[in-house]
């Protein structure tokens, strides 16, 4: 049986930077992608998202190398992001550089409920040019229309 990877992640303003995390966790088995939800990118920034969680789930199952994509859970607690995985039981959780997660949590978490997974972190990919927070703030420089 083929091995399954997990990843998270919002999605909202895909670039390349989520492109070499989604492949490079496509590394270690049949990538399952879970994309958030709405709610929870509001209740964890602050901020709606920009796109949609159905279109952004809809631009991840597009992806060549995501064998699956699934809207995330309705959290209530930070905590209930893992209770996805008693639907795929993976093989691994490949977490991007910059995710902030409780290893420790996740750890204890998946060893109490009897999970296999082997947690693995993606390395960047111009994380000084290509991080979602960095672009959010990006301003397009204005344009003349005059020829110098």
């Amino acid at each position: 049986m083929a091995k399954t990877v997990v990843a998270f992640g919002a999605f909202d303003l895909i670039h390349p930077g989520h492109l070499h995390y989604l492949e490079d966790a496509s590394r270690y088995g049949n990538l399952i992608v879970v994309v958030a939800r709405d709610s929870t990118i509001s209740d964890l920034t602050g901020k709606k998202p920009f796109i949609n969680e159905n279109a952004r789930l809809e631009i991840i199952k597009a992806i060549k190398f995501v064998h699956t994509a699934v809207l995330g859970e309705k959290i209530k607690r930070w905590n209930d992001f893992y209770d996805i995985l008693r639907i795929f039981d993976p093989d691994y959780i490949a977490l991007g550089y910059d995710q902030k997660v409780d290893i420790g949590y996740l750890k204890r978490y998946l060893r109490t409920g009897g999970y296999r997974a082997k947690i693995v972190r993606i390395k960047p990919y111009h994380s000084k040019l290509y991080n979602t927070s960095r672009l959010e703030r990006w301003e397009q420089p204005a344009f003349s229309n005059e020829i110098s």
